[in-house]
């Protein structure tokens, strides 16, 4: 890192009043990963959260879906309030881009968007099925925790955002000019998400050959 002329960001210090970007409620929903963030395929299982950034202009909330496998953040929308659209959104864009098979699963908290009737809906309609962890424990969501503090690490923290406008240019582009084929996992390898992806996408038809 010293010789390439590369700092280190580390995390914030000291305790800050976190704004709540889900409201927990509880239904017949099971947690259905049970901790277990690995996936052996693409498209087997998402995780999904909410988050927030502040601007002068107000909170920006960004939603996620990020795949399991991978790594990679598959869909993603911000808006300026927490309506269910933020995740239905969401959503729609992985499945657009990764157009998986039935059964996959997606995992989130208990939020209300995620259990908003838009949202179940959307949920049938492309084959997907719930997963929720269990109200009030973060453990369950780690995997999409640790993404949402990577992005404020890397991104959000770094910056003071005049507008929500600014705020959405300044992710989009981290999400898809640099986390996706560039940052660096070390549960892959020391690869990024896209590498891994085109890696992984190599060595199946060499196995499907043998």
């Amino acid at each position: 890192m010293r010789e390439l002329g590369i700092a280190g960001v580390s995390g914030r210090e000291g305790k800050r009043r976190r704004k709540k970007s889900t409201v927990p409620e509880t239904d017949a929903v099971t947690d259905l990963v049970r901790r277990d963030f690995a996936a052996d395929e693409p498209n087997q299982v998402w995780f999904a959260d909410i988050t927030y950034v502040p601007t002068w202009e107000g909170w920006l909330f960004l939603a996620v879906v990020m795949d399991a496998c991978t790594k990679r953040i598959v869909g993603w929308s911000m808006r300026d309030d927490l309506k269910s659209d933020i995740v239905v959104d969401a959503l729609g864009m992985a499945t657009t881009v990764r157009r998986p098979g039935t059964g996959l699963v997606h995992h989130s908290d208990r939020g209300a968007q995620y259990r908003s009737l838009a949202f179940g809906r959307s949920l049938r309609d492309s084959g997907i099925v719930a997963s929720m962890g269990e109200t009030g424990v973060p453990h369950d969501n780690a995997v999409t925790e640790s993404v949402m503090a990577t992005i404020k690490k890397d991104c959000v923290h770094r910056h003071r955002f005049k507008t929500r406008d600014e705020a959405r240019f300044a992710i989009f582009d981290y999400i898809e000019g640099f986390y996706n084929p560039h940052r660096r996992h070390s549960s892959l390898g020391n690869l990024s998400p896209a590498e891994f992806e085109r890696r992984l996408g190599q060595r199946q038809p060499q196995a499907a050959a043998s």
